[in-house]
């Protein structure tokens, strides 16, 4: 009985200090009340949003962030759910408002940045953000046996870094012909940004593809061979660095080589797209090769291969072959030791970089 009247006493008490502050605090009592009901809103709107209930979670969102707009993390899924429904301009207002009410909010500037970038060709805005996810001091967290966040706030920094590398080499391909030296600037800067992922996001085919193909437009041309190897080994099923690889073999005049990296190219695109445009200009780069190699009496006897070869080699091989030796057949890069040890560049090489100040 003691119990009970002992809990009437102490809700009377909660009851009058609401009062008490309601009558004494208005501001204060009317501020709490809105954020209590707005987080009840987002509440609603987060299990909308679990269950994909899309425009049911935006409209339980927007009733929640009118009552509670500091609620950050409700602004970044608004914005999210606005990417899904191609609105990118009320996306990126979301992701500033998450940014506003936590400058710290990674994920809201890695999503502001490659909205910005991807869907406005806004470069400089995406690098802005990015820029501030590199720099941020994020305090770390490590509680042992319980949690750490070292790793994922280092892996994120790494992902900004490989986004500004992209939005730097986007960058470069608006500039006009008579800016050439400033689409240079960019790509160095592009080129910067991936080897500063790379030392992050250690094993990424992305970064170090794009690394090589960085260093493949700036006329690093063994830099370029021998990291579209690595990508390889990396994703040795990824067709783009097969193919970027043997259009670097070819302009090297290592012709046998740029045919095995073609045909590698031809198979994994013909496997994936089915007939596609990707794979017809892939074929026409396959034809002049050995064509050139029979003007130039490199012919190894070989028949080129058509695209009917191409898709018949590729079906045979995914139905026979393990994913163990299909990684393992892909992963080879014969021309590897061309690049590694004995390579040169050429004269004219060497006098473009200088040319364009880039330090050998």
């Amino acid at each position: 009985m003691k119990s009970f009247f002992r809990f009437i006493f102490f809700i009377l008490i909660i009851v009058l200090i609401v009062l008490g502050i309601r009558h004494f605090l208005p501001d204060f009592y009317t501020q709490q009340s809105n954020r209590a009901h707005g987080v009840y809103f987002i509440y609603q709107g987060d299990q909308a949003l679990k269950k994909h209930k899309w425009q049911n979670a935006i409209d339980l969102y927007k009733k929640g962030l009118a009552l509670y707009p500091e609620h950050y993390s409700a602004w970044h899924n608004l914005g999210s759910i606005y990417v899904l429904y191609e609105d990118y301009d009320s996306a990126l207002d979301a992701y500033a408002h998450a940014i506003k009410y936590n400058p710290n909010y990674i994920c809201a500037r890695m999503n502001y940045g490659i909205v910005s970038a991807e869907k406005f060709g806004d470069f400089d805005s995406a690098i802005t953000q990015y820029d501030e996810i590199i720099k941020m001091k994020k305090k770390l967290l490590n509680i042992p046996w319980i949690f750490d966040n070292t790793k994922s706030t280092k892996i994120n920094k790494g992902y900004a870094l490989y986004n500004k590398g992209l939005a730097y080499k986007n960058k470069s391909f608006y500039c006009e012909k008579d800016e050439y030296l400033l689409r240079i600037k960019y790509l160095k800067e592009a080129l910067e940004a991936y080897k500063s992922a790379i030392k992050v996001l250690k094993k990424n085919y992305e970064a170090q593809y794009n690394l090589a193909l960085a260093y493949h437009m700036l006329g690093y041309k063994r830099d370029a061979g021998i990291n579209y190897c690595k990508a390889i080994r990396l994703s040795p099923l990824s067709y783009e660095a097969h193919y970027n690889l043997a259009i670097l073999l070819r302009s090297l005049r290592q012709y046998k080589e740029s045919r095995e990296e073609l045909e590698k190219a031809a198979e994994l695109v013909s496997f994936a797209d089915g007939f596609s445009n990707r794979q017809n200009y892939i074929f026409e780069v396959l034809a002049d090769v050995a064509n050139t190699m029979k003007e130039l009496n490199e012919d190894d006897g070989q028949p080129v291969l058509d695209k009917a070869m191409i898709r018949k080699i590729a079906e045979q091989r995914y139905a026979v072959e393990t994913e163990a030796m299909l990684l393992d057949n892909f992963s080879t890069c014969k021309s590897f030791k061309i690049f590694d040890k004995n390579f040169e560049d050429t004269e004219n090489d060497i006098n473009f970089r200088r040319s364009i100040n880039i330090p050998e």
